[in-house]
């Protein structure tokens, strides 16, 4: 398996959403293209409340964690991101455009993240939702 090509966290990151944004896109193709940004013992942290909730660990649990994304998602856009922190862990402040595969819905909420990047690749995810009611109500699961 090859790596991202760099070490630098933001560069890394920014890889990660390129190739996140490609896959979205796509409708749910290989996961192939995002695991180079992946360590293999990756972990990231989702609010139980939200329709992709949970823990997910390892390049398994990440490709099962963007197949929920896609089913979830028929449109999910980044608009607008502020880097809060730029050497691992980044925080990132997101504001997130998406629309619900299932109701249609379309709304706009912040995210904000803390990413750890170590050898150029992501080793853990941990987002914070304001309010993951609004979104599970937006998808038709809350």
């Amino acid at each position: 398996m090859t790596t991202s090509s760099t070490t630098d966290p933001v560069s890394v990151l920014e890889g990660m959403y390129a190739a996140e944004a490609g896959y979205l896109a796509a409708g749910q193709s290989s996961f192939a293209p995002l695991a180079p940004f992946f360590a293999e013992d990756v972990v990231l942290h989702q609010a139980d409340a939200l329709p992709y909730g949970g823990t997910w660990r390892g390049h398994e649990g990440m490709a099962r964690f963007f197949e929920a994304m896609g089913r979830t998602w028929a449109g999910f856009d980044l608009v607008e991101q502020d880097y809060l922190a730029t050497t691992s862990p980044l925080v990132v402040r997101t504001r997130v455009r998406a629309r619900s595969r299932d109701t249609g819905h379309e709304l706009e909420f912040l995210i904000l993240q803390t990413i750890t990047v170590e050898d150029g690749r992501i080793t853990e995810v941990r987002p914070f939702y304001w309010d993951t009611a609004a979104i599970a109500r937006a998808c038709g699961t809350g």
